[in-house]
């Protein structure tokens, strides 16, 4: 299970760069990994994902200089059908308790990120507790406070940042309120954090923040969502694009469908290099193959 507010799945425990040191560790540091990098930098394909605090995960292999071979279990994919696999340092894990699934108990997170303090309103033990992360309650509210279960520690975190996190269906409509949030956030390739987030991550992450366990990448959402006829999309719903002959290889929510007006979506721009939302470009609509619907 995460033990860090965000940890990142390297495709390989080579593909780490000195730039990268701040992302590592058990005081993980995403904000100031992101800012450290170039443009250039945050579109290195050494990330594959990441994930959020309390995340289960599979180990299938343990290396001797701290590396870990691991399985996402919350983040669906074609690669493995248990999960989205990748490296994370061993420092990042704990061992898994007896949580509860997501149930009426469960709290998740609704601010864009949150602190997790030693003692109600005290020091900060863990800064940016992402929006979608998921936290069992282990007591009583005090003060404006909510006693939650972080690895084998009792934090605590504001009731104004938390809602409950019982699975609430699709609602893209919501689901498009929180991805609109993040409008801004730079564009970090894999990345699953209002810090830096890809345009997959923020499909998965706007939805999760619901319930609703949609795959991590963009091939593998268009085949887990169901296609409706173009010219019939509403906002909510989720474009694709693919090249002829090609994978899917860009998602977008959409904002406005074709009613009277251009085509709109909102969506993490590799180009712009950051969250956007916008009319489909010419050529954004020369590679449009079709909208889908994320079930309710």
């Amino acid at each position: 299970m995460v033990r860090v507010a965000v940890a990142t799945l390297w495709s390989t425990p080579d593909a780490v760069r000195p730039v990268d040191s701040r992302a590592l560790g058990r005081t993980a540091d995403i904000p100031s990994w992101v800012a450290s990098m170039s443009a250039e930098q945050q579109v290195g394909d050494g990330v594959l994902s990441q994930l959020l605090l309390g995340e289960r995960v599979r180990v299938d292999e343990v290396r001797a200089d701290g590396w870990v071979r691991v399985v996402a279990l919350q983040q669906p994919g074609v690669r493995d059908q248990r999960g989205y696999p990748g490296w994370i340092p061993a420092e990042q894990l704990v061992p898994a308790g007896d949580d509860p699934a997501v149930d009426d108990t469960t709290l998740v997170v609704d601010a864009t990120s949150t602190d997790l303090r030693v003692t109600p309103g005290g020091p900060v033990a863990l800064a940016n507790v992402m929006l979608g992360t998921r936290l069992v309650p282990v007591g009583a509210a005090v003060d404006g406070w909510v006693p939650v279960r972080a690895g084998s520690d009792t934090l605590w975190v504001s009731a104004a940042d938390v809602v409950p996190g019982a699975g609430a269906g699709g609602r893209p409509m919501a689901a498009l309120g929180v991805a609109t949030r993040l409008c801004g956030v730079p564009y970090v390739w894999g990345g699953l954090s209002a810090y830096g987030i890809d345009c997959s991550g923020l499909v998965h992450l706007s939805w999760r923040r619901f319930g609703v366990t949609l795959p991590r990448d963009a091939a593998d959402q268009a085949a887990a969502t169901r296609s409706v006829p173009l010219g019939s999309e509403r906002p909510g719903d989720l474009y694709f694009f693919a090249r002829p002959g090609r994978r899917i290889h860009h998602v977008g929510i959409v904002t406005a469908g074709q009613d009277g007006g251009p085509r709109r979506m909102l969506h993490a721009c590799y180009t712009q290099r950051r969250v956007v939302e916008e009319p489909l470009s010419a050529a954004r609509e020369e590679t449009l193959v079709a909208a889908h619907r994320v079930a309710d």
